[in-house]
């Protein structure tokens, strides 16, 4: 069965100022399929997550110079509203953050911006972003509660509902596990393989063991640069360099 493929990234190049922090960077991100981005810190990935729905461009002299392609048009097109681009493509950080809000508030704030919901139709969504988050059961009695009476992992994925209500097509995850203990990763990790049967998810990890869990197609980079992408069973198993091999077994990194 022919992939289809969801965002087509080609030739980019991104600077902060004059520094360039991504190199001729070319990737092809499969829908409904989780992509790792792994290497050592400062290799550019966070940097090339966020470039995937311009997030960057709350950067002072940042630019970036390519294209990214979102089904077949480009998002740093002038003519385009960065802010659907984020309704498109939704975020979840490496910290989990929470608004000073109830764990209902929490998931209904991106609903209520410019949607004027019954009251029925808004709890509906926030229980389907919910329960799409794998949190309902351990939440819906507590609605009301503020969201910073969860634990962290409870908030994690809290902030993934809210992400999903607002329906977007792909999630990006900035190491969405690292400040969680292994139950906690756990949960995320069965919740990510649940979430690409309607998502596109792009991860960016520093754990191995879990881009070799989650992840359909790993991509490696290094110094700014993509250097190998293929299969993730493939890139663990038999990289085609030997500097993607370095970095798996922990030679470097």
């Amino acid at each position: 069965m022919e992939q289809k493929i969801k965002m087509f990234i080609r030739n980019l190049n991104f600077y902060y100022g004059n520094v360039l922090a991504l190199k001729n960077v070319n990737l092809d991100i499969l829908t409904n399929h989780v992509t790792a981005l792994i290497g050592p810190s400062g290799c550019g990935k966070t940097t090339f997550l966020r470039c995937l729905n311009r997030m960057n461009d709350v950067v002072e002299g940042a630019r970036a110079e390519g294209q990214i392609l979102l089904d077949g048009k480009d998002i740093n097109s002038p003519e385009v509203d960065p802010v659907q681009i984020r309704r498109r493509i939704g975020m979840v950080f490496q910290k989990s953050n929470p608004f000073p809000k109830t764990v209902f508030e929490n998931v209904a704030y991106g609903l209520r911006i410019d949607n004027p919901y019954v009251k029925a139709e808004l709890t509906a969504r926030v229980e389907k972003s919910l329960r799409d988050a794998a949190l309902w059961e351990e939440v819906k009695d507590r609605l009301n509660d503020r969201a910073f009476e969860l634990s962290g992992g409870q908030q994690q994925r809290l902030c993934i509902a809210r992400a999903l209500a607002v329906e977007p097509e792909v999630i990006l995850m900035d190491e969405p596990a690292s400040a969680l203990d292994p139950i906690a990763t756990l949960k995320i990790e069965e919740l990510i393989q649940e979430l690409k049967k309607k998502y596109t998810i792009v991860i960016v990890t520093h754990n191995m063991q879990q881009a070799a869990r989650v992840s359909d197609y790993t991509a490696f980079f290094y110094l700014g640069e993509l250097v190998e992408v293929d299969r993730t069973e493939k890139i663990f198993t038999r990289p085609g360099l030997k500097k993607t091999e370095d970095y798996i077994t922990g030679r470097f990194g």
